[in-house]
């Protein structure tokens, strides 16, 4: 049995369960928002561990010792959470607007928040030199009309690429990953199927990953992401049931 097929027998054990306990519903958007939010930016140096990013999210209370910047980057991705959530409810296509909003929010009070950059940049630890920023105008004009496009592939395979895509684009100055995996969240919930939270712990396999996606080996990041919706899956399950 492949990934995908054992993430669509999850999916309808999961449908069966539905509609969930509305305390159960609450209780589990709480569990992902944090979750989700301490991974993708420890993934990207944040110092807050999960029990931190709890107390930061839940009861609003400074850690000693950490950052401010590290205290906004939770806070402001758990925000780019909410609207990401409401984009799931609302159903209409993802445009450079939503995009940028979500941008906005991940990099609220950064100058280049909701902006796409104007300078050239390299891959960090990688011999991978990213578009020239004259043409991420065009390459996002041209992300957006994919997206709105009907794609026949697994509906966690359109999300992988959704997010490896962006991420090649690199169309902001910061905050690119995050808001690819926000994204990729996006299309995930849109299709019903639960949250991939790519663990902090696999950074290195999850950059090597990507970097095999650039160099024409999608595998490695479709496998990664389907293991990641199908962990979730099985927790959902185990606490609906």
């Amino acid at each position: 049995m492949d990934i995908f097929t054992e993430c669509d027998d999850l999916k309808t054990q999961l449908d069966a369960l539905r509609p969930l306990d509305p305390d159960l519903l609450k209780n589990l958007r709480d569990i992902y928002t944090v979750r989700l939010t301490y991974n993708s930016t420890a993934i990207e140096g944040n110092t807050l561990t999960e029990t931190e990013t709890q107390i930061v999210l839940e009861k609003g209370i400074t850690i000693g010792g950490k950052s401010l910047q590290d205290h906004l980057e939770i806070i402001n991705h758990a925000e780019a959470m909410d609207l990401v959530r409401d984009l799931a409810q609302a159903n209409t296509p993802i445009t450079e607007w939503e995009m940028r909003q979500i941008h906005s929010l991940v990099c609220k009070g950064e100058n280049r928040a909701g902006a796409y950059r104007t300078v050239n940049v390299m891959a960090a630890g990688a011999n991978y030199r990213y578009p020239d920023a004259i043409q991420v105008p065009d390459l996002m004009a041209d992300f957006t009309g994919w997206l709105s496009q009907f794609h026949p592939l697994h509906p966690i395979a359109v999300a992988t690429e959704i997010h490896a895509r962006l991420v090649t684009i690199h169309p902001f100055t910061d905050g690119n990953g995050r808001v690819a995996r926000l994204l990729m969240n996006l299309h995930l919930l849109r299709t019903g199927y639960p949250l991939a939270i790519v663990q902090a712990a696999d950074r290195v396999a999850y950059i090597d990953a990507v970097v095999a996606w650039q160099a024409g080996n999608p595998q490695p990041l479709l496998h990664l992401v389907a293991n990641c919706v199908k962990l979730s899956a099985v927790e959902i399950i185990s606490l609906a049931g």
